[in-house]
């Protein structure tokens, strides 16, 4: 089965989410489909000067992350995406441009990396963006996960830590006919 994620490298949560979701396709034979969202596109624009390096990181990352996804080359994008979590929320560091061009040297993806700064990928980044949205919105943000035979994504699970393996697969077992369910909407609880 394939599902697709749409994230945005910035975000710790989703990170912790993209954990769970790779142990359930380890355990399950999911085929990943990653793909780009956008906190920069989802806030207009409107980033806080505390947040500028990360979301220039960020947007330089999907970039990447799309056009290697326009390549079919999506354990590519796994592979990118690990490395650079693991040299920015597994160290507890705010995304930037030194982590990302470290992950993609890591992650053998050298011959991709003019995608960082090539504007061209912004189109895909925001039509990526866009069918997410489209997907679980509105008042969403990152992670989005959609999943075969259902009619919308959703926007999440969110999980503090990613969970061990047994876990991990109870969750998506459970998650999985509720996405399937058109009458499902949301389940939520405060964060800590």
């Amino acid at each position: 089965m394939d599902v697709t994620f749409f994230f945005d490298p910035a975000c710790p949560h989703t990170w912790r989410t993209s954990r769970w979701l790779v142990t359930v396709g380890q355990a399950r034979a999911l085929r990943i489909q990653w793909r780009a969202f956008s906190l920069a596109i989802l806030n207009d624009g409107a980033t806080p000067p505390e947040f500028a390096e990360m979301m220039t990181a960020s947007s330089r990352a999907l970039r990447l992350v799309e056009a290697l996804r326009a390549a079919g080359r999506h354990d590519d994008v796994a592979r990118f995406y690990a490395e650079l979590g693991a040299r920015s929320h597994d160290v507890g560091d705010p995304l930037a441009d030194k982590a990302v061009t470290a992950a993609v040297e890591a992650a053998g993806l050298g011959d991709a990396a003019p995608a960082l700064d090539d504007e061209s990928w912004d189109e895909a980044v925001r039509e990526s963006h866009a069918q997410a949205y489209a997907s679980a919105g509105p008042d969403i943000g990152s992670p989005v996960l959609m999943v075969p035979d259902a009619e919308r994504g959703v926007h999440g699970p969110i999980v503090t830590e990613a969970p061990d393996r047994d876990d991990a697969l109870l969750l998506w077992d459970s998650l999985l006919p509720l996405v399937r369910m058109p009458a499902f909407h949301e389940i939520k609880r405060g964060r800590r």
